[in-house]
């Protein structure tokens, strides 16, 4: 598979979980939606890491460390503060919620829906980038 391929195979991957965010905010599955925000942009930045260096992402899930890899870390970090910090434990925090009615009542609707909204817009930066 070419190196277009695979950016593409990425952010076809990362736009397939943003549409399961939506999905699941439409639903009121408020864990999910951050699972799910975390899920795309990790993957996006596994296209972008392809789309700056052709090699193959490694698989580890920390947004920060793929942000750095990829080399947009300073650029993202400056147009969305501090997002990338929130959605971090949202890999851990939905796949093994020590407190879930916590996790739930912290993220209600209000919240999931600007996390949502931040993901789309991050999501749509990276792609204009890969």
């Amino acid at each position: 598979m070419e190196s277009d391929e695979r950016v593409r195979y990425w952010l076809d991957l990362a736009l397939y979980d943003l549409d399961t965010a939506q999905a699941m905010l439409e639903t009121k599955r408020y864990l999910y939606v951050g699972f799910m925000c975390h899920q795309t942009i990790e993957k996006a930045l596994k296209g972008l890491i392809v789309k700056a260096s052709a090699a193959t992402p490694p698989p580890i899930h920390s947004l920060l460390r793929l942000s750095d890899l990829s080399g947009c870390k300073p650029e993202l970090e400056k147009g969305f503060p501090g997002f990338l910090v929130e959605l971090e434990p949202w890999n851990i925090q939905a796949r093994y919620p020590a407190d879930k009615e916590r996790l739930i009542s912290e993220y209600g609707d209000q919240a999931c829906r600007s996390l949502f909204k931040t993901t789309s817009e991050v999501f749509q930066w990276i792609s204009k980038k890969s």
